[in-house]
């Protein structure tokens, strides 16, 4: 695996691949990887000749009392890992690299980045825009690929690559769960035992509802309260929002449902905050 830490070095790697005509796959990271990582790189391996992998803890996309500071870091581990599955290229680029002194630009998606999470965690998504849309322009892939466990953030992606036409295939990756339904994110580390165990009706809500849906309970509000319920049974009390909306757009589902739905969930623990979410369907 190749080890990239300038653009320099990037720039003569992208362009040996594209001498050979070799498609090349990104999976953009901040570190601290799991298995869910491993999973994307894998499924790029799938895609393309090549998968570079970025690390880059990104300052913009964290809020003033967020977990910036204490987000785990740890290159040679990630490193190893990367080593192990198969990975091509890893690229840690400084802060200097991606935002250089005169920086002044950012990248919005307005609309998308006020719902959900953006309503919470004011200007984390322009943060995410703005280092994804410059991490494509550095790495010039032919695809990139990003989890589903943080479906805002891809459908975000995905919106803000059509609308400048940016020349990559956008794709999601199914969530990456333990054998108890929690889904992997290297904030989990943060849990406590007890928190670690109440984080599992997160997937526990998300698939009772799931439930109540395929038996033919169409009303927004009924399956909201169930799995609103399942979370405070649990101790789990600090709820940021359970939403169901349009896979598609994220637009509020109607009261009455018909279509398949996404549910989502964000939740806080003394430990992390936690997200995860599951598509619902009809029938």
């Amino acid at each position: 695996m190749e080890r990239i830490e300038t653009l320099e070095q990037l720039r003569q790697w992208r362009s040996r691949q594209r001498q050979q005509s070799l498609r090349v796959a990104f999976v953009p990271t901040m570190g601290a990887l799991h298995q869910g990582h491993l999973a994307l790189v894998r499924a790029a391996q799938q895609r393309a000749d090549r998968v570079i992998v970025s690390i880059f803890v990104n300052p913009t996309q964290f809020g003033p009392h967020e977990d910036f500071d204490r987000y785990p870091r740890l290159p040679e581990q990630d490193s190893a890992l990367l080593q192990m599955v198969g990975c091509h290229a890893l690229f840690l680029p400084n802060h200097e690299t991606i935002y250089p002194a005169e920086h002044q630009t950012t990248v919005q998606v307005t609309g998308l980045d006020q719902k959900l999470c953006g309503r919470l965690r004011p200007g984390h998504f322009q943060g995410v825009a703005t280092v994804v849309t410059i991490l494509l322009n550095l790495v010039q892939p032919d695809t990139a690929l990003f989890g589903l466990k943080d479906y805002q953030q891809f459908v975000l992606i995905r919106r803000m690559v059509r609308d400048l036409r940016l020349p990559v295939q956008v794709e999601g990756v199914a969530t990456v769960r333990e054998p108890d339904g929690l889904a992997l994110s290297s904030r989990n580390r943060y849990l406590s035992p007890v928190e670690r165990q109440r984080a599992t009706a997160l997937f526990q809500a998300l698939t009772a509802a799931g439930q109540l849906y395929r038996s033919g309970e169409n009303r927004r509000d009924v399956l909201i309260d169930q799995a609103t319920g399942i979370l405070q049974r649990a101790g789990i009390h600090q709820i940021d929002y359970v939403e169901l909306c349009d896979p598609d757009t994220l637009a509020t589902a109607p009261e009455q449902m018909t279509d398949d739905v996404i549910m989502l969930i964000a939740a806080r623990l003394t430990g992390a905050r936690l997200i995860d979410n599951l598509l619902l369907t009809a029938h």
